[in-house]
């Protein structure tokens, strides 16, 4: 016979005892069976649970921003207070008494603080409102006025007309918060707010040490130290810039008080107090000041106004030379195009939280660079 198989014999089905043939089925091909092009049903409601799952995600976020700004506000509040307490610490008082004397302290100062302006404030809006048509009219009969009047005619006069009736009622001032409804309860969201961020700053505060500890034991036991010194390094960036902002607002707040005071322009108290709120804004704070400032003076004295411009001028060249470099360079060392990036892109996804937080997370991410990545970077051949 011929040893060539028959056609039928190839055809013809293994016996049971023969050995299995080593041809790999389609299931054990090592691809998951969800990517598989034969479950294109699986693969698409995998892809929309997904897709899904996402968007609910994204809407529990947009639900519990307001906790999460207040959290963020809390948080970054324990940072900036920590250099207190270890400073406390360090002459020998314990934590939890630091926490308390540094919590104490704030809660008095601001109280005090609170106690001596408002009133002030209150009572000088209100005079405010009372001295507009004054005012408009000594600004009427200046110099400038009749320059502008005269380049820009009817048009200017109505512009100045239209701004005294706005300033002068207060129904339309209250409608810029969406009536006095409104107003009213915004106030009593702020209060509650400001009253959340004090008790969270306070837990944070103290559990410091604890929430380092934990997030510390998720790291592996040899990269823990290094790990806990960049978390340190971090920590007092963040503090720093948090002191170092409220020194710069509060030196603008002086020299804002002293310059109305001095050049005898009204609402010195009141000016200060917005002098300090604005100039807390990173960047563009001082200049935003300087354009309000500068406009208010005006009303009263086109002289005194452009003293006012010319001396905070000058003082914020100062600033951005001397002060802050002196203020901020030992906590947050970061360039000034990255403070100019940082605080760009923080304003447009988190407005004024984000602006204010960009510096020291810009700062914290050049920390873990240098740290982190630079020296991965260098061990490799």
């Amino acid at each position: 016979m011929s040893n060539e198989e028959s056609p039928a014999s190839a055809d013809a089905p293994s016996s049971p005892d023969a050995p299995r043939s080593a041809v790999v089925e389609p299931a054990a091909t090592g691809r998951l069976f969800w990517t598989r092009v034969d479950r294109p049903l699986v693969f698409g409601l995998l892809v929309t649970l997904g897709g899904l799952g996402a968007i609910v995600i994204g809407l529990a976020l947009t639900s519990l921003s307001t906790v999460l700004i207040y959290i963020a506000l809390a948080l970054f509040g324990a940072l900036g207070l920590n250099p207190a307490v270890r400073l406390l610490e360090r002459r020998g008082v314990s934590r939890g008494k630091s926490v308390v004397i540094v919590i104490l302290s704030l809660i008095v100062i601001v109280a005090l603080v609170l106690w001596m302006i408002i009133p002030i404030v209150v009572s000088q809006i209100a005079s405010f409102v009372r001295s507009v048509p004054d005012m408009i009219k000594d600004f009427s009969q200046s110099d400038l006025y009749a320059t502008l009047n005269n380049q820009f005619g009817t048009q200017f006069q109505d512009l100045v007309a239209e701004v005294q009736k706005f300033l002068t009622d207060f129904g339309n001032l209250a409608s810029i918060g969406g009536g006095a409804v409104q107003v009213g309860a915004s106030i009593a969201t702020g209060i509650s707010g400001a009253i959340v961020v004090l008790v969270l700053t306070l837990y944070f505060l103290a559990s410091l040490p604890a929430m380092k500890q934990g997030m510390l034991s998720l790291i592996p036991a040899r990269d823990r130290a290094r790990t806990g010194d960049i978390t340190d390094q971090i920590t007092d960036a963040v503090g720093g810039y948090v002191m170092g902002m409220v020194i710069l607002a509060f030196c603008n707040a002086t020299l804002v008080f002293l310059l109305y005071l001095i050049l005898g322009l009204p609402f010195p108290p009141l000016m200060s107090a917005i002098a300090f709120c604005v100039t807390l804004i990173p960047l563009v704070g001082s200049v935003l000041f300087w354009i309000i400032g500068t406009g208010i003076a005006l009303f009263a004295s086109p002289i005194s106004a452009l003293i006012f411009a010319i001396i905070y001028m000058i003082y914020m060249q100062i600033e951005a030379y001397v002060i802050t470099p002196k203020v901020m360079n030992r906590a947050v060392s970061v360039p000034g195009s990255l403070v100019v990036i940082g605080a760009l892109a923080g304003g447009t996804l988190l407005g004024l939280l984000g602006a204010l937080v960009a510096v020291p997370v810009t700062a914290s991410i050049l920390i873990i660079i240098k740290q982190v990545v630079v020296p991965k970077q260098d061990a490799r051949i």
